[in-house]
């Protein structure tokens, strides 16, 4: 990475004894669309909002193209920012909410006038310039949220789960459209949101938190096929988890075996012969066939029908569940309730995870 646009080295927030960020170190690329992502409680909106300046950091600093700005006030750090209740003056016309921050920055009024109309422009609602806020849909209201917090070319744009409060398919749409408009505008994104869909469909990097920390940070390829650790791994999409010993091990190549179930497994790093071993495997991962067809018996306890895809949840002789998620379009077994089948993997598709002491 080039000299980060910002920096956040050693960021603490107590709350009593609770450490809402615990020793956050973390550098945002120019024009990155960054997501911090986590459950509620993670400490993601606490970091957001000390970038912008709404809290005080106990500990640490912030700097913005390497000038500390730790003790500036939010107006004074020029940052866009996104809410999720979209935060529009209600007694105000959409075109007098996108200029109102270049109204507090004295800017001339031909100015003002042509930054607004750029900006409605930006998010296609320039007809809409003389409504309320209250005679706008939801989605039309988060756009002009957006098209406000663009309108003085922030260096970076702050979004705090801007699209919670919208309905699916809308929700769905302004991703693309977010996704679209940074890639036009080239302007740094931070985004919050608890959602891992969303997460992986829009960003350059994503930072996953949790009691503060950061757990694992990379691009949504990364992340998704490499999660570090079990957190990570069943909060990033779906895993299973099995313990498996390590039977022989040659290198990156070993031997497993899993409840009497023997298997070959590829690792990133090298694996000890006689160690426990804990694995993630994604459920689009998993094979599933006939008894005798793979080397771990289950017998098919539920199916959830998803259209171009079902869920099907499985159970070994141990108790253990185990979930598959399989095409629906051709499939050699039409799995049902009762049915007796078996399920396996190739041998790189596992993920060997730190143990639970190290997470």
């Amino acid at each position: 990475m080039n000299e980060p646009i910002l920096s956040i080295k050693n960021a603490v927030k107590r709350y009593g004894s609770v450490n809402a960020l615990d020793g956050v170190n973390l550098d945002v690329a120019e024009g990155e669309f960054l997501t911090l992502l986590g459950p509620s409680g993670s400490g993601k909106t606490t970091l957001l909002s000390a970038i912008a300046g709404f809290i005080t950091l106990d500990e640490g600093r912030l700097a913005l193209r390497s000038t500390d700005i730790t003790g500036k006030p939010p107006e004074h750090r020029d940052f866009g920012m996104v809410f999720q209740g979209y935060a529009l003056f209600p007694t105000m016309t959409v075109r007098e909410n996108v200029g109102f921050p270049l109204k507090i920055r004295k800017r001339p009024a031909a100015e003002i006038k042509k930054r607004v109309g750029e900006a409605l422009e930006m998010v296609q609602m320039s007809a809409f310039a003389d409504r309320m806020p209250s005679q706008l849909s939801g989605g039309q209201q988060q756009r002009i949220a957006l098209a406000r917090a663009m309108s003085f070319d922030p260096q970076i744009l702050l979004l705090d789960e801007p699209l919670s409060a919208l309905d699916k398919k809308l929700r769905a749409d302004l991703q693309w459209e977010l996704k679209d408009l940074h890639q036009k505008l080239g302007v740094t994104f931070i985004y919050v949101t608890h959602d891992q869909d969303e997460a992986l469909s829009m960003s350059d990097r994503i930072v996953i938190l949790k009691d503060g920390a950061i757990q694992q940070e990379g691009g949504p390829n990364a992340l998704y096929d490499q999660p570090r650790n079990r957190f990570v791994a069943d909060f990033l999409g779906k895993s299973n988890f099995l313990e498996a010993a390590v039977l022989s091990a040659s290198g990156t190549s070993c031997q497993c075996e899993s409840e009497g179930a023997v298997f070959d497994l590829t690792t990133q790093e090298p694996c000890r012969q006689g160690e426990t071993i804990t694995l993630a495997l994604r459920p689009e991962r998993l094979r599933l066939g006939l008894p005798g067809e793979e080397f771990v018996p289950a017998t098919v306890k539920q199916v959830s029908y998803l259209g171009e895809r079902c869920q099907v949840m499985v159970t070994r002789k141990s108790g253990e569940e185990f979930l598959i998620s399989r095409p629906t379009w051709k499939t050699d077994i039409i799995p049902t309730p009762g049915l007796e089948v078996s399920i396996g993997w190739d041998a790189d598709a596992p993920v060997v995870l730190a143990p639970l002491n190290q997470e």
